[in-house]
């Protein structure tokens, strides 16, 4: 008997469902057995989010210092022939409750030499998340095999409303009569993440090894290359914003509220007018690196592949 384990977070219930389609070969399959780990903060990230509480989560958040979860239903002595590990993006970074989990004792007894596939349902931007999830991964020295990154049917610019609007509202759209499209993963792409899991059986079936080849060829991610050095500069953005809101008091604290307000007011600021630059300048200069986009495309894709 083979053992998959499925270790996931999601406020609206989207991810869920897509863990779920995710492993739906595996489940199905009598001699794979799945366990599904809920990740539950101790005290729960509300859906939809307050305003406040959503932006006063961003400074712990991009530096991987989250609250307490509960300790997941894993018996860490058990030793699983893969895990999938799927989390959501925030703030260009792990959410809150997957960062903590890999920060745990747990997550090191229970990955360690084990093969992992990440999977995130996210607006477009996961590249930086990624990169944080790799050092984390390595941490425990799991051995990260495949990735999948579906991303919101809405494109880069709507979901620039689409999205926020999804999260601080609980109300997915589409609205003004459809010119905001819906956010949210497409249910047909929900429906075909299934092709993963089946890929899955096929190697677990055929003792083949699962490694970096495992999701090879199935479209697993799509790396924008007009976002890298959006990302990037977000990034370094976050981490200065957040180190600053720290200093002025710990989470909660009524003395954050201005430091929050200036913050978003500038990440506004940054999408409308940085980030158009940015793609633009991108696509000005792209004959002349085109091959280090090349480059860093393939470096971001691994280990599943540029789609």
């Amino acid at each position: 008997m083979k053992k998959v384990l499925v270790v996931h977070y999601s406020q609206s219930g989207q991810l869920s469902r897509i863990a779920e389609r995710f492993v739906s070969p595996l489940t199905e399959a009598a001699d794979v057995e799945v366990t599904f780990a809920a990740l539950q903060p101790v005290e729960p990230f509300p859906f939809p989010w307050p305003f406040l509480r959503f932006a006063g989560t961003f400074p712990e958040c991009v530096y991987l210092d989250p609250p307490p979860i509960q300790t997941p239903p894993i018996d860490p002595e058990e030793r699983f022939d893969l895990v999938v590990l799927a989390y959501q993006v925030w703030f260009l970074a792990p959410a809150c409750p997957a960062t903590a989990f890999m920060q745990s004792e747990l997550a090191r007894r229970v990955l360690e030499d084990t093969p992992v596939v990440t999977l995130i349902a996210c607006r477009n931007m996961w590249l930086m998340a990624q990169e944080e999830m790799k050092g984390m991964l390595e941490s425990v020295r799991a051995r990260l095999v495949g990735h999948v990154a579906l991303v919101d049917e809405a494109g880069s610019v709507w979901s620039f409303l689409a999205t926020p609007l999804w999260v601080l509202t609980g109300n997915k759209g589409p609205r003004l009569g459809g010119r905001i499209p819906r956010a949210g993963v497409a249910e047909a792409e929900i429906e075909a993440c299934d092709r993963f899991g089946s890929r899955i059986l096929d190697r677990l079936r055929q003792e083949e090894p699962l490694d970096e080849s495992l999701l090879r060829g199935l479209g697993a991610v799509r790396v924008d290359e007009k976002l890298i050095s959006s990302e990037r500069m977000g990034r370094r953005s976050f981490r200065a914003w957040g180190g600053l809101i720290r200093a002025v008091g710990p989470p909660g604290s009524l003395r954050r509220i201005p430091v929050l307000l200036a913050w978003f007011t500038f990440l506004v600021a940054f999408i409308l007018t940085l980030v158009p630059i940015s793609v633009l300048l991108k696509k000005l200069i792209a004959p002349f690196t085109a091959r280090r986009i090349a480059e860093q495309k393939q470096y971001f894709s691994q280990p599943s592949g540029v789609s």
